[in-house]
């Protein structure tokens, strides 16, 4: 059994920048596969999901791109980064100019990932959380969201959700590569980005990735 997993973070990946945003540094995994088996052997359990905090998706890279493209949308604002699996859009978010962000995801492993990747792009500030806040609205002036679109149940639960905090006031921000079950009717589309991503994981080298926003109720 893994008792610290920030330790074996350290020993299964490397650091290195982020494609497609490349002002950030990550610390990611050279094999998926090997990644996988090792953290189900580790943990004694099969049929884990795939350690999405070891990976740069895409798009997670799209919407970090855009955050720092487009500092505005998060500049003295307070932040939730959804979902945040290796911390990627929290760091882009803190690098350009949020007053606050909370990274939460209900992975302890990710979580991990999010303390020691925030420690090596110089912004140590931003609070990690392992806690399912879906459903919940603690005041964040703008959420962002990547890549969570992949399952039916957890798309329509999740957007919902997303789209009563826009109501409320938030800005809610998608990051997606064309997942199958992204509400496309109740979204705007802000920008595409072409995202290199890992083969083994998305069966290509580049995906066609946005960046999108709730259409105003």
């Amino acid at each position: 059994m893994i008792s610290d997993p920030a330790a074996f973070i350290r020993s299964e990946t490397r650091l290195r920048p982020v494609p497609h945003a490349h002002e950030i540094v990550l610390h990611v995994a050279d094999e998926a596969t090997d990644l996988w088996q090792k953290t189900e052997e580790e943990l004694g359990e099969i049929g884990l999901p795939p350690p999405f905090w070891a990976f740069a998706w895409a798009g997670g890279q799209a919407l970090a791109r855009y955050i720092l493209d487009h500092p505005q949308t998060v500049r003295g604002r307070r932040i939730l980064d959804f979902a945040s699996g290796s911390g990627l859009v929290a760091i882009a978010a803190m690098k350009a100019g949020a007053a606050e962000v909370t990274a939460c995801d209900i992975d302890a492993f990710a979580v991990a990932a999010i303390g020691i990747n925030a420690a090596a792009n110089g912004v140590p500030s931003i609070m990690p959380l392992q806690e399912d806040v879906v459903g919940q609205d603690r005041g964040w002036d703008t959420v962002l969201a990547g890549d969570i679109c992949y399952e039916r149940d957890l798309a329509e639960r999740v957007t919902d959700w997303l789209f009563s905090l826009t109501r409320r006031g938030a800005a809610v921000l998608i990051g997606d590569p064309g997942r199958s079950y992204l509400p496309k009717d109740r979204l705007e589309n802000l920008a595409v980005y072409q995202v290199p991503v890992t083969r083994t994981l998305e069966d290509a080298d580049v995906k066609r990735s946005s960046v999108w926003r709730f259409r105003q109720p």
